[in-house]
This record gives structure tokens, C-alpha cells and sequence, in this order.
């Protein structure tokens, strides 16, 4: 299977039990990025456990090997020592030990396809992850400036500012009708000023009639 099918079995069921709990985008940011973490962990420690199964074939080819020019070498002696049946018994084993190594050839084909495999995989693995870490902070932003945003939506749109407009607006109705009351109290009273307003204009007056009356005796 590859390591991204196996990947996004995880993320999807991961993501699945969160949306179900309803769990806000900045923890399936990080959970998706810990688990691609985690994966790409368990994909060099396989690709680690391939290189040394690679080694090990290797090891087991060049022992097979060396095992299989040992018998050709005693085949060759035996013939030359007129031991036909020991020339054949040797080449025999020989025989063995080339079947083995070519076995094993067809098994290091498989191993080194698996490695290439697994080298691009990681290499995308470690591209996506790198990607998801420089847009976290960005998604996270948004998420926050999202939230705040519907916060202050759901507060305009609550009862509570409207009945608090209605509160001050009767606070206000309440002081217009104080202000109302205090004009209404002082209205019919002479203050100093109205006074002294009114013996300047008594002056002004009995001055006109002065004049007047002059103008008529004149005539």
C-alpha cells in the first residue's frame, strides 16, 4: 500500500472524529501535520529496514557466489583426480547455489523498486509537509480573524444591544423631562439680570417721552 493511501486512510478518519465532535479548523491543522509528521517518522525507519534487508541480500548473493566458484573449483579437482561422481555431486551444489543467487537477484530487483518508491514518496511526503507548515500560521490567522468576526456579528445581532439602546433611550426621555421640569419652575420668575434689563429699558423709554413731548412744544 502506498504510504499516501495509508496517509489519508489516517487523515480522514482522524478527521472525521473531529468534525463529529465539532472541533475547530486550527486542531485539524495540527493534527493533520502531526500525522504527516508521524508518517514520514515510520517511512524512513521502512525505507531504513529496506536499505539494510538490501544489505543483507547483497551479503547472501557474494556468500552464494563464492560458495558456487568453491564447488566448480572442487569439480574441476575431482575430475582431475578421476572422481566423476564427485565433479558431478560438486556441480551440483554449485547448481544450488546459482539458483539461490538468482532468487535472490529477483528479490533485490523487488527491493531496490520498493526503495526507489519509497524515496519519492518520502520526498512528496516531506514537500507537503513543509507546504502545510508555511500555510499553518495563515489558516490559523484566518480561523481567529473568522471567529472574531462572527463574534462581533452575533453580539450586534443579540437583544442585549438592542434593549440596551431602549434603556438609553428612555435615560434620555427621563432627562428631557427633568430639564422640562426645571425650565418650567423658572418660568415666570425675574432673575437680576431681567431686572436691571428692565430699568434700562424704563430709561430708554421716559427718554423717548422727554424728546417727544419737547417736539410738540415746538411746534
Amino acid at each position: 500500500m502506498s504510504i499516501f493511501s495509508r496517509f489519508t486512510d489516517i487523515i480522514n478518519s482522524n478527521l472525521n472524529a473531529l468534525l463529529d465532535k465539532a472541533e475547530d479548523p486550527e486542531k485539524m491543522v495540527r493534527l493533520i501535520i502531526q500525522e504527516m509528521e508521524d508518517t514520514l517518522v515510520e517511512v524512513r525507519s521502512s525505507s531504513a529496514k529496506t536499505i539494510a534487508n538490501k544489505k543483507d541480500i547483497a551479503m547472501q548473493m557474494d556468500k552464494l557466489q563464492a560458495q558456487a566458484t568453491d564447488w566448480e573449483a572442487k569439480a574441476e579437482l575431482a575430475i582431475a583426480k578421476e572422481r566423476d561422481d564427485l565433479a558431478k555431486a560438486a556441480l551440483q551444489e554449485k547448481a544450488k547455489c546459482v539458483d539461490a543467487v538468482s532468487m535472490l537477484e529477483s528479490e533485490l530487483q523487488l527491493v531496490d523498486e520498493q526503495l526507489t518508491k519509497l524515496q519519492v514518496e518520502t520526498g512528496q511526503l516531506q514537500e507537503k509537509l513543509a507546504d502545510a507548515k508555511a500555510r499553518q500560521k495563515a489558516i490559523i490567522m484566518r480561523q481567529n480573524t473568522a471567529s472574531s468576526r462572527l463574534d462581533v456579528r452575533k453580539t450586534l445581532d443579540s437583544s442585549k444591544i438592542d434593549d440596551a439602546m431602549h434603556r438609553f433611550e428612555r435615560y434620555e426621555s427621563k432627562i428631557n423631562d427633568l430639564e422640562a421640569q426645571v425650565e418650567a419652575y423658572d418660568l415666570g420668575k425675574k432673575t437680576l439680570n431681567d431686572e436691571f434689563a428692565e430699568l434700562a429699558a424704563d430709561d430708554k423709554i421716559n427718554d423717548e417721552l422727554e424728546a417727544l413731548k419737547k417736539k410738540i412744544q415746538n411746534k
